[in-house]
C-alpha cells in the first residue's frame, strides 16, 4: 500500500513549492493536485463560469478524487483530469502511475473528513495574508493570463472569505504545520526534511 501525504494551506502559502521539494527528494512519489479535480463547467456560458465560487468545497469533484486516491493506494494507474483555468473546463486526462508515496495537494485537502481518513500524514502550509495575496497576484497574472484587477476582485469577494471559512479551520487537523512567510526557500527545505523523517519505511532520493 502507498503512503498518502496531504498538503493543505491557503492560496499563495507555498504548497506547490513544498510539493516540488518533497517530490524531488522522494524520487518515488506521484502527485495529485486538487486543482485537477474542479468540476467541469463547460456546460455553462462564459459569464456564468466567471460567477462560480471556485474556493468552496462544492467546486470540487470529491468522489472522483477519493476514487483515484484509493486506486493509487492499491497500486492501480489512474487517469487524472486535465483542467483549464482559462476556460474552467476539463480538457482531457493524463495517466498517473501508482508510486510508494502519493502527494495530495490543494486548498481543501484537509477539509473533508473522508479524505482526511485516507491520509497517512497531514501537512498545513501557513503564511501571512499579505504574503499569500502577493504570491497569488504574481502567479495568476503571469501563469493564468489574469489581470491584476480581476485577481484582487476575486480575492476580496471569494478567496479571502472562503479561506477564513474553509481553509484556515483545517489547520487543527494537521500533523505538521509549515510556517512559510518571508524567510525564503530554506524554510521549505527544512520543513521537507522534517516531513520526510515522519514518513515510515520511505528512502528519500539524495538531495542536491
Amino acid at each position: 500500500m502507498a503512503l498518502l501525504v496531504g498538503i493543505a494551506g491557503g492560496s499563495g502559502a507555498g504548497k506547490t513549492a513544498l510539493l516540488s521539494i518533497l517530490s524531488q527528494r522522494l524520487g518515488r512519489a506521484c502527485i495529485i493536485d486538487l486543482d485537477s479535480y474542479y468540476r467541469d463547467r463547460s456546460h455553462l456560458s462564459t459569464e456564468e463560469r466567471s460567477l462560480v465560487n471556485y474556493d468552496e468545497p462544492s467546486a470540487f469533484d470529491r468522489s472522483l478524487l477519493l476514487e483515484h486516491l484509493r486506486d493509487l493506494a492499491g497500486g492501480k494507474t489512474i487517469f487524472k483530469p486535465r483542467y483549464s483555468f482559462e476556460t474552467h473546463s476539463r480538457v482531457g486526462v493524463e495517466p498517473v502511475t501508482a508510486r510508494p508515496v502519493v502527494l495530495v495537494e490543494g486548498l481543501l485537502t484537509l477539509w473533508w473528513e473522508d479524505l482526511r481518513a485516507v491520509l497517512d500524514l497531514k501537512v498545513f502550509v501557513d503564511a501571512p495574508p499579505d504574503v499569500r495575496l502577493l504570491r497569488r497576484l504574481m502567479r495568476d497574472t503571469r501563469e493564468r493570463g489574469r489581470t491584476s484587477d480581476s485577481v484582487l476582485t476575486q480575492y476580496l469577494t471569494t478567496v479571502r472569505p472562503m479561506h477564513e471559512r474553509y481553509v484556515e479551520p483545517t489547520k487543527v487537523h494537521a500533523d505538521c504545520i509549515v510556517n512559510n512567510g518571508t524567510s525564503g526557500h530554506q524554510a521549505l527545505q527544512d520543513a521537507a526534511a522534517a516531513i520526510l523523517r515522519m514518513l515510515p519505511d520511505v528512502t528519500a532520493a539524495p538531495s542536491e
